[in-house]
Parts: structure tokens; C-alpha cells; sequence
């Protein structure tokens, strides 16, 4: 089992292994050197840790940028499902979440079956189990 605390966000795997499509990477990468966001660092080591491959050979349940992914929150049952985007597109009435959302940079590499951890404003941790990864139907230029 693996644990990592980065800003706040505690994220718990079994041996995880972040996989990065060569786009998202470059693209990624550019937008961590450009941005002052307090949640740069923690996407920074996720890059950072990343194994990244070509996107053609990328496995279809990883999280991507664009991916709509299904998550199940491990205490309550509840699940939500999201599209993970850049910052320009972020848009919580339409279930849009940034890539520098804290949430956002821990989903970014993992697979269907892995889980996160973070703290929320009330002291307590919430568990998160990823249930489903789609692609969007959109795609960015």
C-alpha cells in the first residue's frame, strides 16, 4: 500500500502507478510552470511520478483529461461522476472539475478499483473508490 500527503490530500493505492498519456503530460507540465495555484505541487508530483506513455497505448480505464469518471465516496455509498478538465472549462454546475482541484490532481492517473483519501474542512477524511472511467465525447485541440 502506498500513501502520499501533498497539500492536504492523502492519497491511498495498492501499489499505484500513475500512467500519463504523452499529450496530457506536455500539456500538464506547461500549465504547472505557468500557474501559481495552490494546488500546482501536488499535480507537479503526480507528473513527476508518472510513468508516461503514448497515448495509443494508454489502457482505456485510466484518468485522463476528459475523462468522465465515476467515483464512489467508501463511507457513505454515495456516487458522483465528473469530467476532469482544465482550468478555463471548470464548472461545478455542470459536474466540470479542474485539474487543480485538489480532488481533481489526485484523480489524474488512476485506474478503475484504485482509491483516494484526502481531509475535508471538518477534520474528517473522505475515501474515494473509482468506479468507472469514460472517455469524453470531446476532445481539446
Amino acid at each position: 500500500m502506498l500513501l502520499l500527503t501533498l497539500l492536504g490530500v492523502r492519497i491511498v493505492t495498492q501499489t499505484r502507478s500513475v500512467l500519463v498519456g504523452e499529450r496530457d503530460y506536455a500539456r500538464l507540465l506547461n500549465l504547472v510552470n505557468k500557474s501559481d495555484h495552490k494546488a500546482v505541487a501536488l499535480l507537479y508530483d503526480e507528473l513527476d511520478a508518472a510513468t508516461v506513455i503514448p497515448d495509443a497505448e494508454l489502457p482505456a480505464d485510466v484518468v485522463t483529461m476528459g475523462s468522465i469518471v465515476t467515483f464512489r465516496d467508501t463511507d457513505t455509498g454515495e456516487e458522483s461522476t465528473v469530467e476532469l478538465v482544465y482550468p478555463v472549462h471548470a464548472d461545478a454546475s455542470r459536474r466540470r472539475i479542474s485539474i487543480l482541484a485538489p480532488v481533481g490532481a489526485a484523480l489524474i492517473g488512476l485506474r478503475v478499483g484504485e482509491h483516494i483519501a484526502w481531509p475535508v474542512p471538518n477534520g474528517r477524511d473522505r475515501h474515494l473508490e473509482v468506479k468507472d472511467v469514460r472517455a469524453c465525447a470531446w476532445s481539446e485541440p
